[in-house]
């Protein structure tokens, strides 16, 4: 036995400090629930898991990112609605005007209905917006394109586009000239008689206004309303378009998103059951460890006990 070098009891501190750090580790895993808390534990796997993270961040918010931009879609075609409801409206009057039950007192009400609508359609173009950009094109940029990232990586995007949807965008020009030529009620013949004009009717300019059947009033104006209805729902079937595809696009991100949690949960998160295994052993080994190094530390004690007694 030699005194000045315990190899026993440096062997035992060898497997109490292996035991400890086992323990150490396993709480550390239980506590936060990762299997890999630094390099040191899975240098491969966490490199793994750092990328996959990054990519579902940013599956994350390209969903989001679709979300608004279904918002933005639902806004301008909730604008849309009221203004194909509008040129219904327009276009009811135009029939009604057209009936020779009116005098020209009503139908001169029916023109400043008219002109009233078609401020509403430009001020909807106009003021219709989304986080402070307005949706609806202009004089400038007759249709607007919006562009959604709606992936992880930069080329995942998806666009919707905006036409003009004011009396101009349209194709309502003439239709607007006209009516505001009218100053109301005294007008009114005036107004029929150039829409009977377009239709190719023989009616010669006078200082008197020239009497108009009231089929006359409707060609023009029906004609080119029906064009803008037409325009309007051809516009909102594009967004509904736009609108289901960035749906489907959540629905896709959506199950991108669980399986590579999934994934990333197997390379990253512990197992509580091994690791709870684990623990247990190493708190045992420790417990084992530590009585052991008392042993260990005590041996020596027994050389002094051996010379006590030869003295």
């Amino acid at each position: 036995m030699r005194i000045n070098t315990n190899t026993a009891a440096m062997n035992t501190y060898t497997k109490y400090t292996a035991a400890a750090n086992a323990k150490a580790s396993a709480l550390e895993k239980l506590s936060s629930g990762s299997r890999i808390n630094s390099a040191a534990d899975d240098a491969a796997g966490l490199a793994i898991s750092n990328k996959m993270t990054a990519q579902i961040s940013g599956v994350k918010q390209a969903r989001a990112n679709a979300q608004d931009g279904i918002s933005l879609i639902q806004t301008a075609e909730g604008a849309l609605e009221e203004t194909s409801k509008m040129l219904n409206r327009m276009r009811d009057l135009t029939l009604q005007a057209g009936n020779g039950t009116l005098q020209d007192d009503d139908r001169g009400e029916i023109v400043l209905e008219m002109k009233t609508l078609v401020s509403n359609i430009n001020a909807i173009n106009d003021n219709t917006k989304f986080n402070g950009m307005t949706l609806f094109g202009d004089s400038t940029t007759a249709t607007k394109t919006f562009t959604f990232q709606v992936g992880a990586n930069a080329d995942e995007t998806a666009t919707a586009k905006i036409e003009e949807m004011d009396a101009s965008g349209l194709g309502m020009d003439d239709l607007v000239k006209r009516l505001n030529k009218q100053g109301g009620k005294d007008g009114t013949k005036d107004f029929t008689a150039d829409y009977a004009r377009d239709q190719g009717d023989l009616i010669k300019e006078a200082t008197t206004t020239p009497s108009v059947a009231p089929s006359e009033f409707e060609k023009g104006a029906l004609s080119i309303l029906d064009a803008a209805i037409k325009k309007v729902s051809d516009q909102r079937a594009k967004l509904g378009a736009a609108q289901n595809g960035l749906s489907h696009t959540i629905n896709s991100l959506e199950a991108t998103t669980t399986n590579l949690a999934a994934a990333n949960s197997r390379i990253k998160d512990v197992d509580m059951a091994q690791e709870m295994t684990s623990y247990t052993s190493s708190n045992i080994l420790l417990q084992a460890a530590t009585s052991m190094l008392s042993q260990a530390n005590s041996m020596p004690q027994s050389v002094m006990t051996l010379l006590q007694n030869i003295g």
